[in-house]
C-alpha cells in the first residue's frame, strides 16, 4: 500500500501525492480520511493543492470544497460512513 512506500519522515512520495490530489479533488472523499492515510491536515492538503495546480484549477477547487457537507466528517449527516454512493459500483452485466 502507498502509505508505506514512504520515502522520508513527514514527505511524500510522487505516488502519495497524487493520490492525495486525487481525494481532494473527490466530493465525497473527507479530509479526515486524507489525515488518517496519510496524516495530512486539510491545511496540509490546501498547501499541497496550491503547489500542484495551476492558480485558476486551485482557485475553483477551493471555491467548489469550501463548506462542502461531504468533505468534512462532522458536518456529514449521521450514519453516513462510507465516501461513495451504493450505486457507485454497478456490477457489470453479464450479456457482453
Amino acid at each position: 500500500m502507498y502509505p508505506l512506500e514512504r520515502q522520508t519522515k513527514g514527505r511524500l512520495t510522487e505516488v502519495e501525492q497524487s493520490r492525495v490530489i486525487e481525494m481532494a479533488w473527490e466530493d465525497r472523499t473527507p479530509f479526515e480520511a486524507i489525515e488518517t492515510l496519510y496524516g495530512l491536515p486539510e491545511k496540509e492538503v490546501i498547501k499541497l493543492m496550491r503547489q500542484n495546480l495551476k492558480h485558476k484549477t486551485f482557485k475553483n477547487w477551493r471555491a467548489r470544497v469550501s463548506g462542502r457537507k461531504t468533505k468534512h466528517k462532522i458536518l456529514r449527516p449521521a450514519g453516513v460512513e462510507r465516501g461513495y454512493c451504493p450505486s457507485q459500483y454497478k456490477p457489470k452485466s453479464a450479456n457482453k
